[in-house]
């Protein structure tokens, strides 16, 4: 029987459709049916009593029921770019082999900024493919979908925004489980410890070599090709502090 959940083959290459729900359904459903999808993953908002979409997602979910092409709900938050960021690329992680087809044109404007902002941020392996559809009629009136029928799928160019290596988010990590505030210190202890920085230096030289090393190789990356971290200095100890750049990046990639 087929439901929310079933399961596929892990061995095969599918094509799921990431799709957020607004206030229309065949935006949704056709473009999947045209595209052969096997499976859409539905983002809807996580406070449904803040939504008028319960019926759209209903009728979305009977259509898709019908033609047989399994779905799953993921519940965000469609006012929070970085939710809708963070969820696209959760969904990506599950199966990085297969490709995914990224609706750019179902939900709100929020959202569409943030699955195009995904597609850019994760796509290394050139299989986040953004589209947006071109509907056959449009309303104006209230109480009813926005628009009907698929005129069009046109599909978004490719371009990149880079993300900070693992290295810089890992010690970014290291920074936001100590309150978002560490000494230099011992930001160069634990980055050591992890093994995120490598020390070659003799013994009787290793405290300032490894101070040199988080310079070069985390800090100065951190604060001035970012600007995800800023230092600052209490007396004779050198903090290393998030900033909100900082918070937002972790928001996402963690």
């Amino acid at each position: 029987m087929l439901n929310e959940h079933t399961i596929m083959s892990e061995h095969a290459r599918l094509r799921i459709h990431i799709a957020p729900l607004g206030f229309e359904s065949d935006r949704v459903v056709l473009p999947a049916i045209d595209m052969k999808a096997d499976k859409v993953w539905i983002l809807t908002h996580n406070d449904p009593k803040k939504t008028d979409a319960q019926s759209y997602l209903n009728d979305i979910k009977s259509r898709l029921k019908k033609t047989r092409i399994e779905f799953e709900i993921m519940k965000l938050n469609r006012l929070d770019l970085s939710s809708t960021i963070k969820g696209v690329r959760t969904i990506m992680n599950e199966g990085k082999e297969n490709t995914y087809y990224v609706n750019v044109s179902s939900g709100s404007k929020i959202q569409a900024v943030a699955c195009t902002m995904a597609c850019m941020m994760f796509n290394q392996k050139n299989n986040l493919i953004p589209y947006y559809i071109q509907p056959k009629d449009y309303y104006e009136y209230e109480g009813g979908q926005m628009s009907t029928g698929l005129e069009k799928i046109i599909y978004v160019p490719k371009y990149e925004i880079k993300t900070p290596e693992d290295k810089l988010v890992q010690s970014l990590q290291i920074i936001k489980t100590n309150d978002n505030r560490i000494t230099k210190s011992n930001l160069a202890t634990v980055a050591e410890e992890k093994g995120i920085i490598k020390i070659g230096a003799k013994m009787d030289n290793h405290k300032q070599a490894r101070f040199a090393s988080l310079d070069k190789n985390i800090i100065q990356p951190l604060k001035n090709d970012w600007g995800f971290v800023k230092e600052n200095k209490d007396g004779r100890t050198r903090w290393v502090e998030l900033t909100p750049e900082g918070e937002r990046i972790l928001e996402i990639l963690n």
